[in-house]
């Protein structure tokens, strides 16, 4: 099993939307790296939701129900019939006992690599196991 965090903007999609909905489709990820992290996702793989911008904290757990396939809001290039860009289905499985701050995060040294600390503006980052379990612990929650 791998992890990861995927940023959304709790004023556009947050964490009460996905819950409230069931299920969601990680559409407009218009950047390689964040797109080549999607296709790298499998079924049943974990992912932290973090709130971007407001907030700007990790407040639950989502995860992967389908794997990475053509991103129905992007233009199709006619000429070559194929678009560049995907999405992922996630589901939301719990949310966190007690939000996880980026603050938090870019204090705590255990953090230092994290992409989420080294590359910012990443909408759709990996997770490190160890990463993953810290977090977790710094919530109180257990899965």
């Amino acid at each position: 099993m791998n992890y990861w965090l995927i940023k959304s903007e709790p004023d556009e999609f947050s964490w009460d939307d996905l819950v409230k909905d069931g299920k969601s489709i990680w559409t407009g990820v218009r950047n390689y790296r964040a797109r080549n992290n999607l296709k790298e996702m499998k079924v049943g793989d974990l992912a932290f939701y973090y709130h971007s911008n407001v907030g700007k904290e990790i407040v639950g757990v989502a995860k992967v129900t389908k794997e990475f396939y053509q991103d129905p809001t992007e233009k199709i290039d006619r000429k070559l019939g194929v678009g560049q860009w995907v999405v992922v289905d996630f589901s939301p499985v719990k949310k966190l006992n007690k939000p996880v701050t980026l603050e938090e995060i870019k204090m705590n040294p255990k953090f230092s690599n994290m992409e989420l600390v080294k590359l910012s503006r990443l909408s759709v980052s990996s997770v490190s196991k160890g990463e993953w379990d810290a977090i977790l612990k710094l919530s109180d929650t257990s899965l």
